[in-house]
């Protein structure tokens, strides 16, 4: 099934980046369309018909607001999600009201743009079948992402169903994916995360080792020992004298 995207920006580098992150990670859409301005978004709705629009607010010769006021009168509005630097309250009441199923602060991760844009096509055309996903950039994609949002959430209360609902893939899939390109499991990956973590405040030298186990997202300092013994061959006092 053919489906029709439009980027619509001002900003050259968010316009020209969305489309190429996009067509890199992903064949769903066969049309991406690209607007600077108010004026092109509109043009390019009412001639090509896209079927997901992501519309920045402030553009030039019409704003996006604008664009979709006109393109409601036309009956012709497509599954549209915001795209803002503005956070002002009005912005998003009236996108909203106007028919928006996003509104999203800049700066907004290229990887979160195409996991909400798959998310429109789903709701628009159906769930994607699971085969596509036996494509190796795709798989390396899922992989990159789930490594991404772990190097940033180590520290917490971290699950695998947690990194794979980010990714969009089931746990099983997810863990499945991590032994075949990494060699190892979703929580041996993730301690490995914390305890390099856990090494730069430990040679930093002034919280206790208790400290560091919480800090990395370890709640037992015993395990938290055990693990790092194991990972790097000896325990995190005697890393620490080791590396003053």
């Amino acid at each position: 099934m053919s489906i029709k995207l439009l980027i619509a920006d001002d900003e050259d580098t968010i316009r020209n980046g969305i489309a190429k992150y996009i067509q890199l990670h992903t064949d769903r859409f066969d049309r991406i369309y690209l607007a600077a301005n108010g004026k092109e978004a509109l043009d390019t709705i009412f001639r090509d018909k896209p079927d997901i629009l992501f519309l920045d607010v402030q553009m030039p010769l019409m704003t996006g607001i604008e664009v979709m006021q006109e393109a409601r009168r036309a009956d012709a509005l497509p599954y549209t999600m915001i795209l803002s630097a503005y956070d002002e309250f009005k912005y998003c009441q009236q996108a909203l009201r106007l028919g928006a199923k996003e509104y999203l602060l800049k700066p907004v991760r290229s990887s979160d743009i195409l996991r909400m844009a798959n998310h429109a096509a789903d709701e628009l055309f159906g769930v994607k079948e699971q085969p596509r996903m036996e494509n190796v950039e795709e798989k390396n994609y899922l992989v990159e992402l789930a490594k991404e949002y772990v190097e940033e959430h180590y520290y917490e209360n971290l699950m695998l169903a947690d990194v794979a609902q980010k990714a969009g893939i089931s746990a099983g899939y997810l863990s499945t994916l991590f032994q075949r390109q990494l060699s190892k499991g979703f929580v041996d990956y993730l301690n490995e995360i914390r305890v390099e973590h856990a090494c730069a405040y430990l040679r930093q030298n002034y919280l206790k080792t208790y400290e560091v186990a919480y800090k990395v997202g370890f709640r037992d300092e015993k395990y938290f020992s055990k693990v790092f013994k194991k990972i790097k061959g000896q325990s995190p006092s005697e890393y620490r004298k080791q590396n003053q």
